[in-house]
């Protein structure tokens, strides 16, 4: 099993980083078919292939996830395209 662990920074207000994480988790669910639950400030999130959780921490954000072998194949892009939304939801 491969892992990301990535954490960014930001100076946005709680609420709206939590809207940006479901906005997020929306995309996933639409795009992969995971399923989302909140567990406190923690986003948990698993799939076919993939499972792991969104932490929002004062002033950043933690995104730890297991790939599964055909995912983890492709680590690489999942990896970036995490990065490039939280670049855009969260600056």
């Amino acid at each position: 099993m491969s892992k990301i662990d990535i954490t960014h920074a930001h100076a946005l207000p709680a609420e709206a980083v939590r809207t940006a994480v479901e906005a997020m988790a929306a995309k996933l669910t639409e795009k992969y078919g995971v399923t989302a639950n909140w567990v406190g400030d923690a986003l948990s999130f698993n799939g076919s292939g993939v499972e792991g959780l969104i932490e929002l921490l004062p002033g950043n954000v933690h995104v730890k996830a297991e790939l599964g072998f055909p995912v983890s194949m492709m680590k690489g892009m999942v990896e970036e395209q995490i990065r490039n939304t939280l670049r855009e939801k969260l600056g």
